[in-house]
């Protein structure tokens, strides 16, 4: 069961662990696009409308009437791309906390949920990227394989605080 004070831990280590896990899971999702064939990455550059990050920080934006130029443009979809990776990462504390998985098993299953809800769901759905059809099937995989890496980030960074805070869940 949560206490007051783990909620407080976990609000102020969860922005900690979505930032450094979105520093992990930009370079292997990097070194994965490098790693495929040059007619795949050509189908998925033709697809992709843009930045996912960017397509959401600008429509989101001007559905408030604030339409940015370059630098601040490019600044709110890098806060977008962020504030998502900060917004995700105490998932993995909910399933630590509520469910008897371990570190591995949690850092996987947040990791695959925020795939598989962000990237696979809401994305497209929001027109923030190509239909998932209009992507090779590698580009899928490489995005799943990534936010596996990010789960399992979040996982470690969370559960390194939390052994030096004291605060490791019991179960």
């Amino acid at each position: 069961m949560k206490t007051t004070a783990d909620l407080l831990t976990d609000a102020v280590i969860a922005p900690v662990a979505g930032y450094a896990a979105t520093k992990v899971m930009e370079p292997v999702s990097m070194k994965l696009y490098q790693l495929e064939s040059d007619e795949t990455r050509r189908r998925e550059d033709a697809a992709r409308p843009g930045s996912p990050s960017q397509i959401a920080a600008d429509k989101t934006l001007g559905l408030l009437g604030i339409h940015l130029d370059d630098k601040a443009r490019e600044r709110a979809g890098t806060a977008f791309h962020y504030g998502l990776a900060i917004s995700w990462a105490p998932v993995y504390a909910l399933l630590r906390r509520t469910t008897g998985l371990t570190p591995v098993a949690a850092g996987l299953a947040s990791g695959a949920a925020m795939s598989l809800i962000v990237d696979e769901g809401i994305t497209p759905l929001a027109g923030f990227s190509a239909p998932n059809r209009d992507y090779p099937a590698v580009t899928h995989l490489r995005g799943f394989a990534a936010h596996l890496a990010f789960g399992i980030a979040v996982a470690a960074v969370t559960e390194t605080a939390w052994t030096i805070l004291g605060r490791r869940p019991v179960h």
